[in-house]
Parts: C-alpha cells; sequence; structure tokens
C-alpha cells in the first residue's frame, strides 16, 4: 500500500539550478494566527528536476481545464468581481481561496 498525504495548498516553490522543491501545507488544528485563523504548516516537500516539474505543470494546467470545462469550478478571471475561484455546486459548496487558480 502506498502512502498517501493531504495537504490544503502549496505552501512555496523554490527553484535552485535544475532541482524545484514544492513545499505542501495544511491548517494546523492547534496553531493559529493572530486573527485566530488556523495557520498553515509545513506538511511534506516534492523535489523533482526541473524538466519534471515542467511536465507536471503541464498536466496540472490539463487537469485544471478539465475541471472548468466540467463546470467543477470557474476561474477567477471568468467571474465577475469575485475574489476567489468558486467549486460547482455538484462538487461542493466551499470556496477555493488557493492562489494557485489565479
Amino acid at each position: 500500500m502506498s502512502d498517501e498525504i493531504y495537504a490544503d495548498g502549496v505552501g512555496e516553490i523554490t527553484i535552485t539550478g535544475s532541482i524545484v522543491r514544492i513545499d505542501f501545507v495544511s491548517l494546523s488544528p492547534e496553531e493559529r494566527d493572530q486573527n485566530n485563523n488556523p495557520k498553515a504548516v509545513f506538511r511534506q516537500r516534492v523535489i523533482m528536476p526541473v524538466d519534471a516539474f515542467a511536465n507536471s505543470m503541464d498536466l496540472l494546467q490539463k487537469a485544471l481545464n478539465g475541471l472548468v470545462e466540467a463546470g467543477a469550478i470557474r476561474r477567477v478571471a471568468d467571474m465577475p468581481k469575485a475574489p476567489v475561484a468558486e467549486i460547482g455546486r455538484e462538487a461542493a459548496s466551499a470556496v477555493n481561496a488557493s492562489p494557485n487558480f489565479n
């Protein structure tokens, strides 16, 4: 059986030479910021060569386009006066505030 890691988002992407490091974060159940919101804390890092990162970005873009075409999400640019991408009613009632979908 393979290990699975849940992440609420990408915290940081660092490129050093030909290596890309992607840090995944999750909202902490214990740690809070000054507004009493859960803090994003480091969970896992993926390290890959630049060419593998470029290929994965192409695959992620295709997946995003499929979600848009299916109506599961809408791009921020397509939404008048909306600050975040909205998830389709049939997918969920939550809002995706990830800056990765801008």
